[in-house]
């Protein structure tokens, strides 16, 4: 088997919102407090919505861009790869890189609309989330059938709100929406408390997956402000680790049977976490009052769990203590960790000697099952894998692409701390507030 025999389908993928994304599609009354994008006079662009302004951070558009210039330095549309906002322009990078399906996770809203929660007034708030949600599935996705997976934001400040959304997304075809891995850390409840159950409930009666993306909860792990940026990079699946540990031990997965996608976490972690939770329930269970009603935590995982990866080589050698049924692939596109455009190569080296069946349902088929996804129907398959694609966008340029700004190196390892501020003064700098000594980690 060769790269170009894969048909992908990734269930992580971004898209950098375009500027007339509101253009509308809001009531009359909210038509000026819409979210729109400014230029600032440094030349950057930043989305500013009810007193908040987000600038369009580096990392979460470097594709087609050199390593070198990579960082958290603002910008602006005209310093990204089209691609990254564009949606013809998209198809375009997705063929050149050998890519069928793709599920876009939201950037200026945050992975998981916190955005849209801060507004003081909710009707607002819920109007322009309604509004994101329905641009999100009808011109976005609804622009190429068979090439896209709808994912939706939720208004996470009323769960009955939540499952409304839900139910009217999934009569629109959306099956798959974003949550966070860690809601009390947004300061609302733990998934442990009864105030989640309608958007439980909701998402298991529509067969809706609940995809938890790495950083949803607004923080990420870290171990000291002084260890390199390099640590906290190497550490981020782990808090995805905390949230399969914390929901698998929880009543959620056993008394509503919803699909819960872990998304950019990796799969190399997941054997020692289900061998470890079988052992605590095993000899823990009788005075920690555990009970899986005949089943231990590793079945749980496997019937209510998608494991996502990027590149993860350890992962797919060890794929059947996972269960193959329970491993997506991502591609991460346009953000650094993305293997554009040479996925199909990079996967093939993780997938010598694996047999062709398991390479078919990691790729594609699992995606395809589990997010309610036929891209068949829309065209023949032998049009589908990577070298068909390929074949569409021999004219795409996917050489990197140097914005011409002088590279210097830094004289050691940038560490937590150093980014830290450096972004603090990037988000003074956009909201014209004077800087924090104390850098907030969780920012």
């Amino acid at each position: 088997m060769s790269p170009d025999d894969l048909i992908l389908v990734s269930v992580d993928d971004h898209c950098v919102e375009p500027p007339e994304l509101f253009s509308g599609r809001l009531p009359s009354r909210y038509a000026d407090r819409a979210p729109r994008v400014v230029r600032q006079d440094d030349g950057t662009d930043v989305w500013v919505f009810e007193g908040q302004e987000i600038p369009n951070i580096g990392l979460n558009a470097v594709a087609g861009r050199p390593p070198e210039e990579y960082g958290v330095d603002p910008t602006s549309f005209d310093e990204i790869r089209p691609g990254t906002y564009d949606i013809h322009r998209r198809v375009e990078d997705m063929n050149a890189g050998g890519v069928l399906g793709s599920m876009n996770f939201p950037s200026f809203p945050q992975f998981c609309g916190q955005v849209f929660t801060k507004a003081d007034d909710k009707d607002l708030g819920l109007a322009v989330l309604q509004a994101y949600n329905d641009w999100h599935v009808e011109d976005w996705c609804g622009a190429y059938p068979g090439r896209f997976i709808p994912l939706c934001v939720v208004p996470f400040w009323d769960p009955e709100l939540m499952a409304a959304e839900v139910r009217r997304l999934a009569a629109k075809g959306c099956h798959a929406v974003t949550f966070s891995e860690n809601p009390e850390k947004l300061g609302q409840p733990s998934f442990h408390n009864p105030h989640w159950d309608p958007f439980w409930k909701a998402c298991a009666d529509e067969g809706t997956v609940i995809c938890l993306h790495l950083g949803s909860s607004s923080e990420v792990t870290i171990t000291s402000l002084e260890a390199p940026i390099t640590t906290m990079i190497t550490l981020q699946p782990m808090g995805l680790m905390q949230a399969a540990a914390d929901l698998m031990w929880s009543r959620v997965p056993r008394e509503f049977p919803v699909k819960i996608a872990l998304s950019e976490g990796g799969i190399g972690w997941v054997p020692y976490l289900l061998e470890r939770a079988d052992y605590v329930y095993e000899h823990h269970k009788t005075w920690t009052g555990s009970d899986f009603g005949g089943k231990r935590p590793s079945d749980v995982f496997r019937e209510r769990f998608l494991a996502c990866f990027i590149d993860d080589a350890v992962g797919i050698e060890l794929r059947d203590k996972i269960g193959v049924e329970n491993i997506c692939w991502e591609h991460d596109y346009p953000h650094s960790d993305s293997t554009w455009p040479n996925a199909p190569e990079s996967l093939m080296k993780a997938f010598d000697g694996v047999p062709r069946a398991d390479i078919d349902a990691i790729t594609h088929l699992n995606a395809c099952r589990e997010f309610q996804f036929d891209p068949f129907a829309h065209r023949p398959r032998e049009a589908c894998t990577a070298g068909a694609l390929r074949a569409e966008a021999t004219d795409v340029d996917v050489s990197p692409r140097p914005s011409g700004r002088p590279f210097e190196p830094p004289a050691e390892p940038v560490s937590l701390m150093a980014l830290l501020e450096k972004a603090q003064k990037i988000l003074d700098a956009a909201s014209g507030t004077k800087p924090d000594p104390q850098p907030d980690a969780s920012s």
